[in-house]
């Protein structure tokens, strides 16, 4: 069922990869409501590490929730499926129009170096270039521990500073061509004064992967992850390095176009020789 959209306002669509519960994507909602209409769609269940996969075992089932957030009513989209998945039935099937914006976040934990194409929050805001919108995919730093919570010990407040800025200047200014997303890291303890840098993904992997601990292949088990020792050793002007060395917010302009940037021409000859 499509529903009718208010007329005069930037419509933004705005998901995650934590789940409908997650207090980051509340966060992020209540700052987006001073930008525009907001719609929000997002997996009913807890989907990190999805990346912008499409599973065929979803359901697809979208369920309207009430939800009070600051004593605000929110009517808001729970949907069977990955992020990728709820940017697709959003636009597909929630909303009349494609969105101006699509938002991903505010993520428990950074998506930063080799490993942001695991991300279910950085999935969902390349989906949305499929339609030719601008995605923005904003997580936050935090240990761990916390990355699959929804522990209210966390303070998003700085990160939704940055979300209202970004998301401003997106909906204001067109992204240049072959800007598809903007990936925004922010440090655990940033504060609205923190400085922000334009920085590269880091070709370099965040965490180090780990076995299941388990005594046979009978039992269930996944990989583990660890953020390894030398992480800081990492070049200035990636994403991994703003956020651990600079303590700055990383703001990385991302595309669809995996294409490697080489001269393709020189390539065919290497490939020829």
């Amino acid at each position: 069922m499509i529903e009718p959209m208010p007329e005069n306002k930037p419509q933004i669509l705005l998901t995650n990869d934590d789940g409908i519960q997650s207090p980051g994507l509340w966060a992020a909602a209540e700052t987006l409501s001073r930008l525009g209409f907001v719609t929000v769609a997002a997996p009913r269940e807890q989907s990190s590490g999805s990346g912008r996969s499409l599973p065929s075992t979803s359901d697809g089932i979208i369920r309207k929730l009430t939800m009070s957030v600051h004593d605000q009513e929110w009517t808001v989209h729970s949907v069977g499926g990955t992020p990728a998945q709820s940017v697709l039935h959003a636009i597909l099937e929630i909303m009349p129009e494609k969105p101006d914006l699509v938002v991903s976040g505010i993520n428990y934990g950074e998506n930063v170096g080799t490993g942001i194409t695991v991300s279910g929050t950085v999935g969902a805001a390349l989906e949305a270039s499929e339609f030719g919108v601008p995605g923005l995919a904003v997580s936050l730093q935090m240990a761990d521990r916390y990355h699959l919570s929804y522990s209210t010990e966390i303070d998003f407040s700085a990160a939704a500073h940055f979300v209202e800025i970004f998301a401003r200047q997106i909906l204001e200014k067109a992204l240049p061509a072959d800007v598809d997303v903007l990936k925004v890291d922010v440090p655990t303890d940033a504060t609205p004064q923190t400085p922000w840098e334009i920085t590269r993904v880091a070709r370099h992997a965040y965490y180090e992967l780990l076995p299941p601990i388990r005594q046979t292949w009978e039992e269930s088990g996944a990989p583990r992850y660890r953020t390894p020792e030398n992480i800081l050793d990492v070049p200035p002007g990636t994403d991994i390095y703003a956020l651990l060395v600079r303590k700055v917010v990383s703001v990385t302009p991302l595309s669809l176009d995996m294409t490697s940037r080489i001269d393709l021409r020189e390539f065919d000859s290497l490939l020829r020789s």
